[in-house]
């Protein structure tokens, strides 16, 4: 009888991604913060129906809140329950590491944005990144670098297949 937690939960455990921020922003540092979800969102979340295109954090009151996220409610969601989709979220990380981030954003100029959505121990997680903005040059420079290294593995790919 095979045991079941063997199977392999890094592939469904990736719920969300913002593919857009490395495009955005330099991420200089990674943190991991835990989400206040009502039950109708876990639901959406374990469907899969989650968006973190437009969202940011923001500080308010010594707090940490998701902003811009959207989780789409289920068509079967309870009827007395008003899903908004697009509420504010609270974030829910250490006194040291919000105190940290508030210092970041407020006297360096900092934003955070959520880098992905997924689940650990069966708890939605956000990654959260410590992220500058990018200028114009700064987006061609790093697109140029990565086609860059495309045309590296390519030549190394054709070169190995030679020898």
């Amino acid at each position: 009888m095979a045991n079941p937690k063997s199977k392999d939960k890094s592939a469904n455990a990736t719920i969300a991604l913002n593919k857009r921020a490395r495009h955005e922003y330099h991420i200089d540092e990674h943190y991991e913060a835990g989400i206040a979800l009502q039950g109708w969102e876990v639901k959406s979340l374990r469907a899969g129906r989650a968006n973190l295109g437009d969202a940011y954090a923001i500080v308010k009151g010594g707090e940490i809140f998701l902003f811009g996220a959207s989780i789409v409610p289920l068509i079967s969601a309870s009827t007395h329950v008003v899903a908004d989709d697009r509420r504010t979220r609270k974030l829910l990380l250490h006194r040291e590491e919000i105190d940290k981030l508030i210092g970041a954003i407020e006297r360096k100029g900092y934003t955070l944005i959520p880098l992905a959505m997924y689940w650990k121990n069966n708890r939605a997680k956000i990654d959260l990144g410590l992220a500058r903005g990018k200028q114009e040059h700064d987006k061609r420079d790093s697109e140029k670098e990565r086609d860059w290294n495309r045309e590296k593995q390519r030549v190394m790919r054709a070169r190995n297949r030679q020898a």
